[in-house]
């Protein structure tokens, strides 16, 4: 996956995180896009929110199924094997403890693994969709995220400021800049994207930060 950038290598990098087997949630938009940039040798089980368990990698326009569709409305399709069911049952996934890793975009996350991605107040709220589940209900939340706003302002931060969708629930955060580790300590740098310095990411970020003794590079 040499030469990714941008979106590209945040999904790459987040890919990174599965194993052989397991369980995951993919939020809407950006999080989809992990499923396209798996390891080699790595088959998960993806579930969706609207049902389906084994989610495939989104179809192209002329192999559309116009009875199946994601979460966000876009084309979907389903692996050998898998199967849909109701949104009881799809939501007794994530309350029971069942998915093994969720992938969420946010507005705001902050030093402390608090996370803000449904509703900027003031704002149409479409809906919550199920994040406030997932953040509750899975024990390793990566969010994938650009590291800072159009306006340039960071979207880490020390303390969110919108209304949370869970408390110290992320794991880890992944921008096109660096992957920080959430720990209970605070944030760990523990990878640069390609053209970044730690001299950078302390511009660009608003939360505070450690720095690994070593530092990988994001690929």
């Amino acid at each position: 996956m040499a030469g990714l950038t941008g979106r590209a290598l945040i999904a790459s990098r987040c890919a990174k995180f599965f194993k052989d087997g397991d369980f995951v949630n993919l939020g809407i938009g950006l999080p989809a896009l992990c499923v396209n940039y798996l390891p080699e040798g790595v088959e998960l089980w993806l579930e969706s929110e609207i049902g389906i368990v084994g989610s495939a990698p989104a179809p192209d326009w002329d192999h559309v199924d116009p009875d199946m569709i994601d979460a966000g409305g876009q084309p979907a399709a389903v692996i050998k094997g898998g199967s849909v069911a109701d949104h009881l049952i799809s939501f007794t996934y994530i309350r029971g403890g069942h998915i093994d890793a969720a992938v969420l975009g946010t507005l705001q996350v902050d030093q402390e693994g608090n996370i803000a991605n449904w509703t900027i107040p003031g704002k149409l709220v479409p809906g919550m969709g199920g994040a406030m589940d997932l953040c509750a209900g899975v024990k390793k939340i990566i969010v994938a995220t650009d590291h800072c706003e159009k306006s340039g302002e960071s979207k880490i931060l020390k303390k969110c400021t919108l209304p949370l969708t869970g408390a110290k629930c992320v794991t880890d955060i992944v921008t096109e800049r660096c992957y920080f580790e959430v720990t209970p300590d605070g944030l760990v740098l523990r990878e640069l994207a390609p053209g970044y310095t730690v001299e950078d990411i302390r511009a660009c970020t608003d939360a505070d930060f450690t720095v690994a003794d070593e530092i990988g590079v994001m690929e």
